[in-house]
């Protein structure tokens, strides 16, 4: 089958202006934001127009360019703000998450994948249905248990306990995913060798399935650092506010410091695109894979 085949015997230049018109869409507001963080003013304009602008003036607006380019918004994010230690919270937070949630992902979707007993299909499809509700849904329950039943209210361990207990069940459906398609053949080789239940998990099972790992990481990572509104209604004191509820108070009905907001932003979004990168040569292994058998 060659190239034009599988394009449907299209012509490229359609495809390609296509694809490129939705590029645009999808970068035109990141541009934005870059420019109005580099901007070093707080607010959207960040095109001076003339007393009589004309119509060449007014599309210029529509350009994201600052007049001047400026570090000062991030400066004053960093320096003058609680920014860093909001940064610290979800660091702390979305890391724990992360560790408790893959740990107990990992050993409850082996058991899923591997064991028969009374209660597996049941257990499953409780997971399954767990992701059919939105989080709003359970912020009642939530708030009753962890902050009147726990006392854990503005606490690092209550947002880990509720972020690992979110990210649990998706996580446990697309590690035994993945642990399927590992052939049982090698775990019975190894038992014959003399290996283990414990050995064959930690050093058999557990390296053949890195991608899908690594992809349950990056998706519990980010459910514990882009979360907003858990945080926001558990985390009543400024010193326990995490990175995305810090971020509402540049923009609210008392002040509109856009340029704080934009430049926090990109700050915010750099440790995920490098986790993102620095995991990227499992995460298409990772989601096919674990795609295969349900």
């Amino acid at each position: 089958m060659n190239r034009r085949q599988i394009t449907g015997d299209l012509p490229h230049f359609p495809l390609h202006v296509f694809v490129l018109l939705w590029v645009v869409i999808a970068v035109y507001p990141v541009l934005w934001v870059l420019s109005v963080a580099f901007s070093g003013s707080q607010s959207l304009s960040i095109v001076d127009l003339p007393t009589n602008p004309t119509a060449l003036d007014r599309l210029r607006t529509l350009v994201p360019l600052p007049a001047h380019l400026s570090w000062s918004n991030f400066a004053s994010v960093i320096t003058d703000q609680p920014f860093l230690l909001w940064l610290l919270n979800s660091a702390i937070v979305s890391a724990a998450t992360t560790v408790a949630g893959v740990t107990l992902a990992c050993t409850s979707a082996y058991a899923f994948s591997r064991f028969r007993f009374p209660g597996r299909n049941a257990g499953l499809m409780a997971f399954l249905v767990s992701q059919m509700f939105p989080g709003t849904l359970m912020l009642i329950p939530l708030y009753i248990v962890l902050v009147m039943w726990l006392g854990l209210g503005s606490s690092r361990l209550g947002l880990v306990l509720v972020y690992a207990t979110t990210a649990i069940p998706f996580s446990v459906w697309m590690l035994k995913g993945y642990f399927d398609t590992i052939p049982r053949e090698l775990e019975e080789a190894a038992l014959i060798d003399g290996a283990s239940p414990a050995t064959i998990f930690f050093r058999i099972v557990l390296p053949l399935a890195k991608p899908a790992i690594a992809v349950t990481a990056l998706f519990s990572f980010m459910t514990g650092w882009n979360e907003f509104i858990l945080a926001a209604t558990f985390m009543d004191k400024e010193s326990m506010y995490t990175a995305p509820v810090g971020l509402r108070f540049f923009v609210s009905g008392y002040s509109e410091q856009w340029g704080y907001f934009a430049a926090g932003a990109i700050i915010v979004s750099i440790p995920v695109v490098a986790l993102f990168m620095f995991l990227q040569k499992y995460l298409v292994s990772g989601l096919t894979a674990g795609a295969v058998k349900g």
